[in-house]
């Protein structure tokens, strides 16, 4: 791999994509090269924007031919910095923007890796199917991204992650090689399956150009409530109970903390808290089901046997489609309501889900110690044990010297998460943020196959060199 691009192969790439498929201009490539919580910067000698497979092949010849590096990005919605190039050629998935089928009989949909995730699920609503994968980012996240970092979301207790939505992938590979893979097949059992190793592999073994996806048939009712309950133990409770009162009907299980919930209100317009009772934790809970007036029917049982027992304290549900919206509101801003709060240490660790509570006491506990004064604003996806644990700085403390105490910070979090049976990342990759790290907790048989598999696929290292192994 080169360090510089000569502008012969700049040239070149010109060439290849014609006039409007790449830029030098400065005020083009701005928003590309931050990170939307500006801790990540980069630079790229060029922007290609490739208007097909075809042409995205054609630049992944040209760099790998050259020795030259390639940084590919979709949304720019990642969150530990692979999607920011360092010097290497920048190659936007903006133009590849087809929904190439939709397909009710197959229930599958394939579109190219540029569609963000709301246009996948207005092409599914179309022929009266859903893609059941929820983020906040679904306006800018793309489903080629999606699928490079395995996407989960909010729905992945009931859907699973991106790996278990992919039928098929088309991709690039690093040598230029198109892989057309998009088969609608529920079942291949023939070998390999090239497709797992591209999702995931946050780019480093090709770009993936376009997605075979699974769509599930509409719901025909939905109900939504936030609960108050005292401690994490109490909503794990909650989760086994709703689990076994609606045969696994629930699609999303969400646990904030009560300074998530103090922060959304504090620094987000138009949102509040409905609750009655400032509980010490809140859970945010969907129930989803075919039958009309069933999830309705559930979460009432579900709700009052629970405050018979005691489990919760108390309960506000969503009376109409803007109320739901009200009260997903207040978890999907959790991100956005940190950031005037100042820097804060981000952890998107999962442990199993009867660990959940052992975590959060004993996280909280050892950073206050070590750490006196910060804030922890604990959050997430407690039905599939991914929590983003978010540690901020004191009332009126220094920031900068709160940023400069991560990787401590880190290092203790992470260690009790392994620990545990964990994962430093469950959701978000590791990119540029923890790529070393995770050195530090996988085994040298596994890093050693890892590298052995990238280097087969890609000898010069030019697909995202700096993210993995």
């Amino acid at each position: 791999m080169t360090a510089t691009v000569s502008p012969r192969v700049l040239d070149r790439l010109k060439a290849a994509l014609g006039p409007v498929g790449w830029s030098e201009d400065p005020d083009r490539l701005a928003p590309k090269l931050v990170e939307w919580r500006d801790r990540w910067r980069g630079t790229t000698p060029l922007l290609v924007l490739p208007a097909d497979t075809a042409q995205v092949a054609a630049v992944i010849e040209i760099c790998a031919g050259s020795g030259v590096a390639v940084t590919p990005q979709g949304g720019n919605t990642g969150l530990v910095g692979g999607q920011i190039p360092q010097g290497e050629i920048l190659l936007s998935t903006d133009r590849l923007r087809a929904a190439r089928d939709v397909d009710r009989l197959d229930d599958v949909m394939v579109v190219e890796a540029g569609v963000t995730l709301a246009e996948a699920h207005a092409a599914a609503l179309a022929v009266g199917r859903r893609f059941p994968l929820d983020l906040a980012s679904e306006g800018s996240a793309t489903i080629g991204g999606l699928v490079s970092t395995n996407a989960g979301g909010t729905a992945v207790l009931r859907h699973g992650t991106m790996r278990g939505l992919v039928l098929g992938l088309e991709a690039v590979l690093p040598d230029g090689q198109i892989w057309n893979g998009l088969k609608r097949l529920r079942k291949d059992n023939t070998g390999y399956d090239l497709k797992q190793l591209l999702i995931g592999a946050e780019g480093t073994l090709g770009v993936v150009t376009a997605a075979a996806l699974k769509l599930a048939p509409l719901l025909a009712s939905r109900a939504v409530a936030l609960i108050a309950v005292a401690t994490p133990g109490q909503a794990i409770d909650l989760l086994v109970r709703a689990k076994d009162e609606t045969g696994g009907e629930v699609e999303a299980f969400e646990l904030i903390s009560r300074l998530g919930v103090e922060l959304a209100v504090r620094n987000l317009p138009g949102v509040r808290d409905p609750l009655e009772t400032a509980s010490p934790w809140v859970v945010l809970i969907e129930i989803a089901s075919a039958r009309a007036g069933a999830a309705e029917t559930a979460l009432e049982r579900l709700l009052d046997a629970a405050l018979e027992d005691g489990v919760i304290a108390d309960a506000a549900v969503a009376q109409s489609q803007a109320q739901a919206k009200a009260f997903w509101a207040l978890r999907e801003g959790q991100s956005a309501a940190q950031k005037p709060e100042g820097p804060a240490w981000k952890h998107d660790v999962s442990v199993p889900i009867s660990r959940i509570a052992a975590f959060l006491e004993t996280a909280s506990g050892d950073l206050a110690v070590r750490f006196p004064g910060v804030r922890v604003d604990a959050f997430g996806h407690v039905g599939d044990g991914n929590i983003h644990f978010d540690v901020l700085a004191p009332e009126g403390g220094d920031p900068a010297a709160h940023a400069a105490s991560r990787d401590q910070g880190a290092r203790l979090v992470h260690d009790l998460v392994v620990s545990l049976g964990g994962s430093i990342s469950a959701e978000h990759g590791l990119g540029s943020m923890k790529t070393a790290e995770a050195l530090r907790y996988k085994t040298p048989v596994e890093v050693a196959a890892l590298r052995a598999l990238r280097l087969a696929l890609d000898p010069r290292r030019i697909m995202n060199p700096r993210v993995l192994f």
